[in-house]
């Protein structure tokens, strides 16, 4: 088709559609063409500027499938034609034009129905000079039929698309539900190996008589209960009370391995008859050539039940605290350095009584050192004893240690034991 030019829409609108219609391209495809074509004229006929339709037809190779060239151009256009976001995009433009190369379908071009057979024609099919309205109103109905036929699939798709989603989610659900379910049965099986493990490792109170024994223990980290922070007490065959406190470096259970060989070492020597004063040395002598890596501070006691005498050893160990029946508060200090140290060892071993009603807190330092600061820790630690002495021994390292953790600013294993003697316990001086 020679060049065309148009100065108004309604014309261009009728060429374009026919030149479609005439080459037998799909109705979707002629609705986009003819809503690209009038969308870039619209501007340019507006504002008084005429376009030029040019059409033909190409074909690379004899007997393959030709294409419909259509190039709409503005010569006179005052700036660049806006070619993006077309409903039929063309892949080639300038700034005053745009050409679509568009597919011919495999029909027979002369019209009549069924695939095309042989090769294709190389002239255009012609074009008759006038175009009833009526053929163009069919041309319209078409479109738009296709076009709902499409939304409607849309629509279709969309419908069932939601309803697969809606099953995916409800299975995901129940899914998440199951899940949920086993992760819980887990938590609940998975906690009671560890307080087993706890119970394992924490050896229940001696029956002593004259001597009220309590302890508390809280992991760093709740879901791994076993750390480094240890203790073990037992009664001597001359019916001493003897107490073991140890905390060993890091957490988790390689910590624990080295908190339970210290107790045991201390407990074999212990019972073997040897003196408080040479333990901690004789544990370092015993353990560090099978753990040379293992470091532990520790707090050993004796308590004679009969008199209340106390005796400590300490190597490296946060001291114990006294709080006496008049209300009274002091630290017991005993120099020593821990297991795994340079010259390890208790220096020596202090002596006290303890009175009835007095109360003697032993602990690790996760206790007064859980903001970071020992001195302010041992001064609110002697405040919590004071406020909790008249409890019942069971109730107080657990409400101490509540007290020393309302502000954590460093994270620690904790271990607070308490050991009373009550009222009129003691039968001798």
């Amino acid at each position: 088709m020679k060049p065309k030019h148009f100065s108004t829409l309604a014309p261009l609108r009728r060429t374009v559609r026919r030149l479609a219609s005439d080459h037998g391209l799909p109705a979707d495809t002629r609705g986009r063409l003819v809503l690209s074509v009038t969308d870039l004229a619209a501007d340019e006929l507006h504002a008084g500027r005429s376009v030029v339709l040019t059409t033909t037809r190409e074909t690379t190779r004899p007997g393959e499938r030709p294409h419909l060239v259509i190039t709409l151009q503005a010569p006179q256009a005052a700036a660049p034609l806006a070619t993006a976001d077309l409903p039929l995009p063309a892949p080639v433009t300038t700034p005053d034009s745009a050409t679509w190369h568009i597919p011919l379908p495999d029909t027979d071009p002369s019209g009549s129905d069924g695939p095309h057979r042989g090769p294709w024609p190389t002239s255009m099919p012609r074009v008759p000079a006038q175009w009833p309205p009526r053929s163009e109103a069919r041309q319209i109905d078409e479109e738009l039929r296709t076009t709902l036929a499409l939304a409607d699939a849309l629509t279709a798709e969309h419908r069932r698309l939601k309803h697969e989603l809606s099953e995916t989610n409800a299975g995901v659900l129940a899914l998440y539900v199951q899940l949920e379910e086993r992760d819980e049965q887990l938590r609940r099986a998975h906690g009671q190996v560890l307080r087993e493990l706890e119970d394992a490792l924490r050896p229940p109170a001696p029956t002593v008589n004259g001597i009220e024994l309590a302890v508390h223990y809280a992991p760093a980290d709740p879901a791994s209960p076993t750390g480094g922070d240890l203790y073990d007490w037992f009664v001597l065959p001359d019916g001493t009370l003897h107490v073991t406190v140890v905390d060993a470096l890091g957490h988790g259970v390689r910590s624990t391995r080295s908190a339970l060989n210290v107790t045991h070492a201390v407990r074999t020597l212990a019972l073997e008859g040897h003196s408080l004063n040479s333990i901690l040395a004789r544990t370092h002598e015993i353990l560090m050539p099978l753990y040379p890596d293992l470091m532990a501070t520790v707090l050993l006691a004796r308590l004679d039940p009969a008199t209340g005498e106390l005796h400590l050893a300490n190597g490296s160990h946060p001291p114990a605290l006294l709080r006496q029946e008049d209300g009274t508060s002091r630290y017991l200090e005993a120099r020593g350095r821990g297991i795994g140290f340079p010259l390890p060892g208790s220096e020596e071993v202090l002596r006290t009584r303890l009175g009835p009603g007095d109360l003697l807190l032993l602990y690790t330092d996760g206790l007064t050192e859980s903001r970071r600061d020992i001195v302010e820790g041992e001064r609110r630690l002697v405040e919590a004893v004071q406020a909790h002495a008249h409890r019942a021994v069971a109730d107080i390292p657990a409400a101490v240690a509540a007290d020393m953790h309302t502000v954590v600013l460093h994270s620690d294993d904790t271990l607070a034991l308490a050991i009373r003697i009550p009222p009129a316990a003691l039968t001798s001086s």
